[in-house]
């Protein structure tokens, strides 16, 4: 009896390494079919991040909850997935999303030339997260790609989902969102990622479709965030989508139809849109509306937002805006995702604080869910980080990528967002779960 507590002890552990050990199929490769027990895992980024900041309240803070223990939240959103590093849209930019702590993880919907539902960011992005102008597929591009990009002679390659059906799609292999325009070859094309990405995981790059994301997802004990494209800011060309569905409201209602008959539940999905009518289709036709999250983008030039009326006109004039949330607000409309850089300013004393936008949507009752972070290279701060950054324009506040977590902290506690994508969560989910955001 005396070796009881012993053998307990090999027991547990050996319990342990079971648990967090992927089912491996006879090819060598990880199984998917069961991933409910998967643990939250962080990897070294938020704790590098964290010990490179300046002394303070917020390191102190952040510093005292490297121990964990670390779950997944709902604030923390997966863009793409995990496209820092994975190519987006990927199933297993998905896994590693889920594995890093995203609650919730996005699906880009766009289709195929038979109507079915895909995850990628633009219907027409295939020539840059893809292999497709280096097979036989490069043939049906709209542009296919002929040699080194030159206005006279050989034109930019655009190859769209729905040039393709739903076979071919899934043939392809998604890869970093990049090209090398003056390559001399369809691989040489293929190249291009920033040197602060990398190419790393690009050995399987498997394409989902909406139904499969949800299935995974589902597997991986996450929520679903699936944005429509429409005909306004990165979206889909109007005519494909009515030769396809036969008009924007068609698209919006086959969209729904996959959550329903996927059977997902209205407090499991936020679909987006920068759409305003996809947004208010729901609402009024659909059991998905109470959480769809109206996509709101920004003009770095200007420094000001994009923003759409219903017929698809730009709303310049700052009455007729703040008149326009106010519709929407009384139509129902819960929440809007504006990018980071809309939602914050830095004062003459290098302080970050709440923009005058979202004190007015917040004023309004609007929940906000905002992007995205990690999706810039800041380690020459915010002056060279570009769009997302942009509301410093001089990097007073983020001289280094350490400082993104004050950027964060003023979201999460003065403007109080319900959640953010980012393209690396586990940086996220640190901060939520230090925090104890759920």
């Amino acid at each position: 009896m005396r070796n009881k507590p012993i053998l307990l002890v090999l027991a547990a552990v050996f319990a342990g390494l079971t648990a967090a050990t992927p089912v491996r199929s006879h090819d060598g490769r990880d199984d998917d079919r069961d991933r409910s027990d998967q643990r939250v895992q962080l990897g070294p980024r938020p704790f590098y991040l964290v010990d490179g900041m300046d002394s303070g309240p917020l390191k102190t803070k952040l510093s005292q909850c490297k121990a964990g223990p670390f779950y997944r939240t709902d604030f923390s959103i997966g863009h793409r997935g995990a496209a820092l590093q994975f190519p987006e849209h990927s199933k297993e930019a998905y896994n590693a999303g889920a594995r890093m702590g995203a609650g919730i993880v996005e699906c880009d919907t766009t289709f195929t030339k038979d109507g079915d539902l895909v995850c990628r960011h633009s219907d027409c992005d295939l020539h840059t997260t893809t292999n497709i102008v280096n097979t036989p597929l490069n043939a049906k591009c709209s542009v296919p790609w002929t040699g080194p990009f030159d206005k006279g002679q050989n034109p930019a390659p655009k190859c769209c989902t729905w040039n393709l059906s739903l076979a071919e799609f899934k043939s392809l292999t998604a890869k970093m969102d990049a090209s090398n325009p003056a390559a001399t070859t369809a691989e040489g094309y293929l190249g291009g990622t920033p040197s602060w990405r990398t190419d790393l995981y690009t050995g399987r790059g498997t394409l989902m479709t909406l139904r499969e994301s949800i299935a995974l997802n589902r597997k991986n004990g996450v929520k679903h965030t699936p944005e429509l494209k429409g005909p306004v800011s990165y979206g889909s060309d109007p005519a494909a989508i009515k030769a396809v569905f036969g008009g924007q409201e068609e698209y919006a209602r086959a969209f729904a139809d996959v959550l329903e008959e996927e059977g997902v539940k209205p407090r499991d999905v936020w679909p987006q849109s920068f759409n305003v009518n996809d947004i208010l289709y729901w609402i009024d036709h659909t059991k998905y509306g109470d959480q769809a999250v109206y996509l709101i983008d920004y003009d770095a030039d200007k420094d000001d937002i994009i923003l759409f009326d219903e017929t698809y006109k730009p709303i310049t004039d700052p009455l007729a805006r703040h008149s326009f949330f106010w519709k929407l607000k009384k139509r129902g409309v819960q929440i809007v995702a504006p990018p980071m850089p809309a939602l914050l300013t830095v004062d003459g004393a290098g302080r970050i604080l709440p923009s005058p936008l979202a004190k007015d949507l917040k004023s309004m009752g609007f929940d906000i869910i905002t992007w995205t972070f990690e999706r810039s290279d800041l380690r020459q701060g915010a002056s060279k980080a570009g769009y997302y950054y942009d509301f410093d324009p001089t990097g007073k506040a983020i001289r280094k990528d350490s400082d993104m977590y004050k950027a964060l902290d003023v979201l999460a506690k003065d403007v109080k967002i319900l959640g953010i994508f980012s393209d690396w969560p586990a940086t996220v989910t640190y901060y939520a779960n230090c925090m104890g955001l759920h």
